[in-house]
């Protein structure tokens, strides 16, 4: 597995290099913002820890700008960063994973797997006439590509990872966006309205079928 670490602080490259190779991964690393998005495209990179505060493009928008290419590489940010309207914006940006520094070594190995666990399991899904490939980021409804925004995807494939069981908008809030604090679950409605749209789903459709009051389930 191949680990591009994104971080200007050498000693810190150095540090988490050594450990992930004693771990047996493959490590590029780039020490600014843009040499870090150019290698995150080009290699065949299989996650990447990034830093916030970065030389010549924020980790912030390198997150953004990898969105953008519709990849689903797992990102955890490495940052000082520590507040929690600071944390929201760091998911928001696409990551999948924020750890504060001074970080555990042996924390941030254990998240590493666990994201590499959940990126190879069932990397497609179906529903209904959607077929949902994980791991290219593409959405194909009657074998025609749709083109989803990152959180649309993540929220279609949270839907029908857990189709047949009612997934309620708090729950939602919580897995797919990370958030575990009260927080107005009306974003989701926006969100479910626009993948509905993009997918040609009516209200009624049984597919994807909201639940008044509680939140949505998909059925085949």
């Amino acid at each position: 597995m191949h680990i591009l670490i994104v971080e200007d602080e050498k000693g810190i490259i150095d540090f988490l290099k050594q450990g992930l190779e004693e771990e047996g991964f493959t490590i590029s690393f780039a020490m600014d913002g843009k040499e870090g998005l150019e290698k995150a495209l080009s290699l065949p990179v299989d996650l990447i820890l990034l830093d916030w505060m970065l030389p010549k493009m924020s980790g912030i928008d390198v997150c953004k700008a990898i969105r953008l290419e519709k990849t689903t590489i797992p990102i955890i940010f490495l940052t000082a960063k520590d507040t929690v309207q600071e944390t929201i914006e760091g998911l928001k940006s696409g990551a999948n994973d924020y750890m504060k520094k001074p970080f555990s070594f042996e924390e941030l190995l254990e998240r590493i797997k666990i994201h590499f666990r959940s990126s190879n399991d069932n990397s497609k899904l179906t529903l209904g006439n959607i077929l949902l490939d994980k791991r290219k980021f593409q959405v194909f409804v009657d074998k025609k590509e749709v083109s989803l925004t990152q959180r649309e995807f993540e929220l279609l494939a949270y839907l029908i990872t857990n189709k047949g069981t009612v997934c309620t908008r708090n729950k939602i809030i919580e897995d797919v966006w990370n958030i575990h604090f009260d927080y107005d679950t009306g974003v989701i409605d926006v969100f479910m309205n626009a993948i509905r749209k993009k997918l040609n789903l009516s209200k009624d459709e049984e597919l994807i079928k909201t639940i008044r009051g509680v939140g949505y389930i998909a059925n085949d």
